[in-house]
C-alpha cells in the first residue's frame, strides 16, 4: 500500500530506516548535485555513483558495502516507416542503473525513453508480492527490461523473415537485401552487447539476494523464471546471428547463380549473332563463292544463316541457356 510519495531526498534515509518500509526513488536525467545528495544521504559508493552517470558502462551487478549496484539496458526497435534502404541502426538503448538497498531501490535513468509506468504497474499487479521486500522490486524491474529484449528480438526475427522473402524474388532486389542484411547485423551486434551480459547480472542478483531480502523462498520461482527468460533471449540472439550470416551467404550464392544465368544467355545469343556475321563475311569476300553472280546465291547464304541460327537456338533452348 502506498503510504507517501513526493518526499524530499533529504528525508530518504529516514524512510529507509523505518521497519517494514519499502522505498522506490526514480531519478531521470540527474545532474551531479542530485546524485551527490543521494550519495551523502545514503553513503553510496563513489565508484557506483560515477558508473551511474558515465557513458559506455556495460550491463553488470556489483556488490558494495551498503548496497548492490545494477546497470541494465532497455531496448526498443523504431517502428517501421523509415526508408528501407537506410543502413542506420533502428535499435535504441536506454541505460537504467539501480542502487539496491535493504529496504529500497533507487533507479537512475539517463533519458526518459524508457517509461517506468510498466514497471510500476507490474509491482502493483501483485501487492502481496511487495511484502517480500526489495527483491520483488528488483525482479519487477529486471523482468520488464527482459520483456523489452524479447520484443526487440521478435521484431528482428520478423525482419529476417522479410529478407528471406526478398532473396528469392524474381525481380532480384539485391541492393535492398544487402542494405537490410547489413543493418540487421549491426542491430544484432548492438543487441547482443546488452542481452548476453544479463545472465551475469541475474546470477549476481541471485547470489546477493540473501543480503537484500533475507532470501524469501517465495521469490525463488520468480527469479528462476527470470533467469530462464534471460537464457532464452541470449540463445535467440545467437540463432538470429547465424540466420543473418546464412542470409548473407545465400544472397552471395544467388548473385553468383544469377550472374551465371546471365552469362549463359549472353553467350548463347552471341553465338547466334555470330552466325550471320561469319556467313556474310565469307560470302562478301572478293573471290567466287557458291552462287556467285547468280540470284540464288543470296538465297543460299540466307538459308545457311537461318538454318544454323535456328539450330543453335534450339540447342541452347534445350539446355536452358536462353
Amino acid at each position: 500500500m502506498l503510504v507517501e510519495q513526493g518526499f524530499a531526498l533529504e528525508d530518504l534515509s529516514e524512510h529507509l530506516a523505518r521497519d517494514g518500509s519499502l522505498v522506490w526513488v526514480d531519478v531521470c536525467e540527474p545532474d551531479g548535485a542530485v546524485l551527490a545528495v543521494l550519495a551523502d544521504e545514503l553513503g553510496l559508493d563513489p565508484h557506483a555513483v560515477e558508473d551511474a552517470v558515465s557513458a559506455g558502462e556495460r550491463p553488470k551487478a556489483t556488490r558494495h558495502a551498503r548496497h548492490t549496484f545494477l546497470t541494465v539496458y532497455a531496448t526498443r526497435l523504431e517502428a517501421p516507416g523509415r526508408d528501407p534502404t537506410d543502413p542506420t541502426s533502428r535499435l535504441r538503448l536506454t541505460r537504467i542503473s539501480a542502487f539496491v538497498l535493504p529496504r529500497g531501490v533507487i533507479t537512475v535513468r539517463r533519458s526518459a525513453d524508457f517509461d517506468m509506468d510498466p514497471v510500476f504497474e507490474r509491482w502493483n499487479e501483485d501487492p502481496e508480492l511487495l511484502r517480500l521486500g526489495v527483491g520483488a522490486l528488483v525482479h519487477g524491474l529486471l523482468d520488464t527490461v527482459v520483456d523489452g529484449h524479447f520484443e526487440a528480438i521478435q521484431q528482428l526475427d520478423d525482419a529476417i523473415e522479410g529478407i528471406e522473402d526478398l532473396l528469392f524474388d524474381e525481380r532480384g532486389q539485391m541492393h535492398a537485401v544487402q542494405v537490410r542484411t547489413y543493418r540487421l547485423r549491426k542491430e544484432l551486434v548492438e543487441l547482443r552487447r546488452v542481452v548476453l551480459p544479463m545472465r551475469d547480472v541475474v546470477n549476481a542478483v541471485l547470489r546477493h539476494r540473501g543480503e537484500l531480502d533475507q532470501r524469501h523462498a517465495e521469490l525463488d520461482g520468480f527469479y528462476d523464471d527470470l533467469y530462464d527468460h534471460v537464457l532464452r533471449a541470449a540463445e535467440w540472439t545467437e540463432s538470429l546471428r547465424d540466420m543473418v550470416t546464412t542470409v548473407f551467404e545465400t544472397n552471395l550464392s544467388l548473385q553468383d547463380a544469377r550472374l551465371n544465368t546471365v552469362m549463359k544467355k549472353l553467350t548463347g545469343w552471341a553465338a547466334i549473332i555470330a552466325v550471320p556475321t561469319a556467313v556474310t563475311g565469307w560470302f562478301g569476300q572478293n573471290i567466287p563463292y557458291p552462287g556467285f553472280g547468280r540470284p540464288w546465291g543470296v538465297l543460299f547464304s540466307a538459308g545457311i544463316i537461318a538454318a544454323v541460327g535456328i539450330t543453335l537456338f534450339g540447342v541452347f533452348r534445350r539446355k536452358g541457356w536462353i
